[in-house]
């Protein structure tokens, strides 16, 4: 496993959205509305967590042109990422516990 990432503001949100059950797969719009935050920022904490393996990702097996919309990248995170989560947002020096959880709503079958 690769060193501690930055835990920034944002981060501690992704985190926070992952933990809430760390078995689930959860993919893009989901982790940025349990997070409240746009896909242009989790994206890149997305990436940097499954570079030092604390997630990993797959796409899902559809065919786009038969759903009408395109294939779902699932993340969750690894048995070890989840306990390392669970370490960094308890030492994290800017704590997020005291901050509401933002969930923006996305429309009925919005990708």
């Amino acid at each position: 496993m690769g060193a501690n990432p930055r835990m920034t503001l944002p981060t501690q949100l992704v985190l926070r959205a992952l933990l809430e059950n760390p078995t689930r797969e959860m993919y893009g719009l989901e982790i940025c509305d349990a997070a409240g935050l746009a896909s242009g920022t989790i994206h890149p904490i997305l990436a940097r967590f499954e570079g030092i393996g604390w997630l990993q990702s797959r796409f899902e097996d559809i065919d786009p042109s038969e759903e009408g919309r395109p294939r779902r990248r699932y993340y969750r995170l690894t048995a070890d990422g989840a306990e390392l989560a669970r370490n960094a947002l308890a030492t994290a020096h800017t704590k997020i516990g005291r901050l509401p959880i933002v969930r923006p709503g996305f429309a009925d079958g919005a990708v």
